[in-house]
């Protein structure tokens, strides 16, 4: 199957409010689980979770 990239995509969107995928608190909960994470398994994913813990931090807003 051929995808047809002459026609822009389009798209209707609800007017509705939607939830964000997470709240703020749920998003600083994230963090800290992942920074612990990397404590608990430096070895393994531990580096590549303080990694994404520190992405995730810098984009939240600071309370």
């Amino acid at each position: 199957m051929e995808l047809n990239t002459a026609e822009p995509v389009t798209g209707t969107y609800p007017d509705e409010l939607r939830l964000a995928f997470l709240t703020h608190a749920e998003a600083r909960e994230t963090v800290e689980l992942l920074q612990l994470l990397e404590q608990l398994d430096p070895g393994g994913r531990g580096p590549a979770a303080g990694q994404l813990a520190a992405d995730l931090a810098r984009r939240l807003p600071t309370p």
